[in-house]
């Protein structure tokens, strides 16, 4: 009988992956920062780091980090066969499979986070750039898509976030005024 895996396994594999293909999730923070600072003028990093962190929690990123990385590793070591060797080792522009496995995840973010993603994928902020296997070393074919779409989720989370606490305060305000005319 096959061992299920726990997802605290799970979680604790993708995040090892991250750090050890050189991603650290003060890196995809400062994209969410980058991304959010002119909509939230009082932006802390921290705020950031705790929306990546969150989003690391769902186990559908956690799977496509494992299943994308791994991809990368073993075109790396030259593992897979033709023609897809090539098309990751080269990160063929048609190829898309990076972004679709990426992009999944985004979905549950609604529309913020996908357009986020497709900026990000243009534009290569940040650690991205980095890791975009035509400008660095290492091939990150996969990586590369897999953190636009953990710093796009948590942007739209922060975003999504911040709107809900926007209305609160108001909610907040209106009982406040509410209750001063009562009494006055």
């Amino acid at each position: 009988m096959k061992r299920q895996v726990h997802s605290k396994e799970v979680r604790a594999a993708a995040l090892l992956r991250l750090s050890e293909r050189g991603v650290a999730l003060s890196d995809i923070a400062e994209i969410v920062y980058i991304m959010q600072a002119p909509y939230n003028v009082g932006l802390k990093m921290s705020s950031c780091l705790e929306s990546v962190e969150a989003v690391l929690e769902k186990r559908e990123i956690q799977h496509a980090i494992l299943v994308g990385t791994e991809l990368d590793i073993l075109a790396e070591k030259k593992m897979l066969s033709e023609p897809l060797q090539s098309i990751i080792e080269t990160d063929e522009g048609l190829f898309g499979c990076d972004e679709t496995l990426a992009l999944g995840s985004v979905f549950g973010y609604g529309s913020i986070a996908v357009t986020t993603f497709g900026h990000l994928d243009k534009q290569k902020i940040g650690i991205i750039k980095r890791l975009d296997t035509k400008r660095g070393s290492g091939i990150h074919t996969f990586l590369d898509d897999l953190v636009a779409s953990i710093a796009s989720s948590a942007s739209s989370r922060m975003a999504h976030r911040l709107r809900d606490e926007e209305e609160a305060e108001k909610e907040r305000q209106l009982k406040q005024k509410q209750q001063d005319e009562q009494v006055g």
